[in-house]
């Protein structure tokens, strides 16, 4: 372990993290679509040499709310959850990042939320410190920056259109969408939910009651299909649609 890489706070492991390998970013499954996707090859190589690949198991945390801003980066696989403290000590989940996604407040002294791993993930793993200093200078990977902090004030702007103005099943049915949208099918078209659904009504500010009651009225409704625990397949994918969009 690179003891430069060993961020765990709050009592949490530490990470376990390894070089990346010269050819690592050729055999990455996201690069046409990370953050660093418009660097130059050797611009590439060289943001690969200040970083680490670490491999995180469900449930372990790589950023805590509040600490100093130690560490960004890419997520190569799996889906993380970005969670906040209330103020009576409650956790609310704010966001869900998936593969290609970009993680951690470049340019910041404080993480603004924790991020945890619901599912088995691998990230790419930057100090934040070596991080910015080469954003500084490549202008290409700024722009993206930029762009990435965009798309997510869009996301946020149509999140709070969502909690404030639609329904129960509006909402339930704009999840799913979402879900089927990121995550992998399998060959049958199933999709593993990695919320339980508790936390699928706490993002969308209703009761798990509800969550239950609305997947099962899909269900008898022909328009999704259930599967074990959480697997979701999409069986009327342009019904589910409508649904979303209230029609």
């Amino acid at each position: 372990m690179n003891m430069q890489f060993d961020v765990a706070q709050n009592g949490a492991l530490p990470l376990m993290t390894r070089p990346c390998a010269p050819q690592s970013c050729d055999q990455c499954g996201v690069r046409d679509r990370a953050i660093c996707t418009d660097l130059s090859d050797p611009d590439r190589d060289a943001l690969s040499r200040i970083g680490r690949r670490v491999t995180l198991h469900a449930g372990q945390t790589v950023m805590w709310e509040g600490d100093d801003s130690m560490v960004v980066a890419n997520v190569i696989d799996g889906t993380l959850k970005l969670a906040t403290s209330t103020g009576d000590g409650r956790e609310q989940i704010v966001g869900v990042v998936y593969a290609s996604d970009f993680i951690g407040r470049p340019f910041g002294a404080r993480t603004p939320h924790s991020v945890t791993a619901l599912t088995d993930a691998r990230l790419c793993l930057f100090p934040r410190g070596s991080f910015d200093a080469f954003a500084r200078d490549h202008g290409d990977l700024q722009h993206r920056l930029l762009q990435r902090t965009l798309d997510d004030l869009d996301r946020t702007r149509a999140w709070m259109l969502l909690l404030g103005r639609k329904t129960a099943r509006e909402k339930v049915a704009t999840f799913l969408l979402d879900m089927a949208r990121r995550l992998q099918a399998d060959q049958a078209g199933t999709i593993e939910l990695p919320l339980s659904r508790q936390q699928i009504a706490d993002i969308l500010g209703t009761t798990i009651e509800t969550v239950s009651r609305q997947m099962s009225e899909l269900k008898r409704q022909g328009i999704i299909a259930l599967v074990g625990r959480r697997g979701v397949r999409l069986v009327d994918g342009a019904a589910l649609e409508a649904l979303a969009e209230g029609v």
